[in-house]
């Protein structure tokens, strides 16, 4: 880019040139003037801002001051419930944005027999997949796909992930990643109901056929599926195995549901398990505390009273006359 171009950037962002972001950072150079836009990428030496209608090269020794936008990472009005689940208030964005924002949140989830994905939902690294990804495993591992200072992704595998709690029935799993040294876990945050209606857009991150960080868009279909006695979000976004597990975004970059299965002989017919069942299965996780020495972990059933022989009881009443 020449100089003269760059000049003449600067002066149509002087002249009221917004970005398409709504969230955006302010890059101050030292001649004074100001660029406001979406930092994209960070190199050694130089930054790349989207300002809405053409990518600025801005050479790093020309910065007097970059100023982060600190809505794009701490909305307001963040709440915890259940003891893990964080929810925030925050406005409808691109999916690009929800995208560079919460992919780290996705990560991959891998055992012996196969893989899927998850979704991190407390710093403490506790990650929510499906049941039937983990069914029958005891080690598990994830990949976590870790934004560094230059803005390159970096996969970080962990293995030694504990399972912490079943439940078969609506196919949920939590699981505990261990603490890592110089990587700080990046949750997403779920929404608080279920206002989502037909028509809305949501998009899916996740890992189909072992593709990782592939990104699908498309409307919920309907919000209340009926099968086999239990409610789906049924979504036209794409979904294939390996997604399994992963979570569903609306446009305010929440999670609206676990994405867990989809038409064998269909396209576009992806479902997902809505926030509610997992707001109950996080909130009653004691309940389905896994164990690893019991085969039926997760099921916790109390034998039935044995049926009793009708003439044991007639005997029995004959004896105490």
């Amino acid at each position: 880019m020449t100089r003269r171009h760059f000049r003449s950037v600067i002066l149509l962002l002087a002249v009221g040139c917004l970005p398409t972001s709504l969230f955006a950072d302010t890059i101050v150079l030292k001649s004074g003037q100001k660029i406001v836009g979406q930092v994209l990428k960070t190199q050694s030496d130089t930054l790349f801002v989207d300002i809405g209608v053409d990518i600025v090269r801005v050479p790093l020794n020309r910065i007097q001051e970059h100023v982060k936008d600190k809505t794009d990472t701490e909305p307001a009005a963040v709440k915890t419930d259940a003891g893990l689940l964080r929810t925030a208030k925050m406005p409808t964005r691109t999916v690009k944005d929800l995208v560079s924002q919460f992919g780290e949140g996705v990560v991959l989830v891998q055992n012996p027999e196969g893989l899927g994905s998850g979704f991190i939902i407390s710093k403490s690294g506790h990650c929510v997949t499906n049941f039937h990804v983990v069914e029958g495993q005891t080690r598990v591992a994830v990949t976590i796909f870790h934004r560094t200072e230059s803005g390159e992704l970096e996969r970080v595998a962990i293995r030694d992930v504990k399972i912490l709690a079943l439940n078969p029935h609506f196919d949920l799993a939590l699981l505990q990643i261990p603490k890592q040294e110089n990587l700080e876990f990046q949750p997403v945050y779920v929404a608080d109901d279920d206002s989502h209606r037909e028509g809305d857009a949501v998009f899916a991150i996740g890992s189909p056929l072992g593709l990782e960080r592939s990104v699908s868009e498309g409307i919920v279909s309907t919000r209340s599926r009926n099968m086999d006695g239990i409610v789906y979000i049924q979504t036209t976004a794409q979904i294939n195995p390996g997604n399994s597990g992963g979570p569903l975004f609306n446009t305010r970059g929440e999670v609206v549901g676990v994405i867990n299965m989809k038409l064998t002989f269909g396209e576009g017919l992806g479902f997902a398990i809505p926030v509610a069942y997992l707001r109950h299965f996080i909130a009653n996780r004691d309940a389905f505390a896994y164990d690893r020495t019991n085969p039926n972990t997760g099921y916790h059933y109390l034998q039935p009273p044995r049926r009793t022989n009708p003439k044991q009881i007639y005997d029995v009443l004959k004896e105490t006359e």
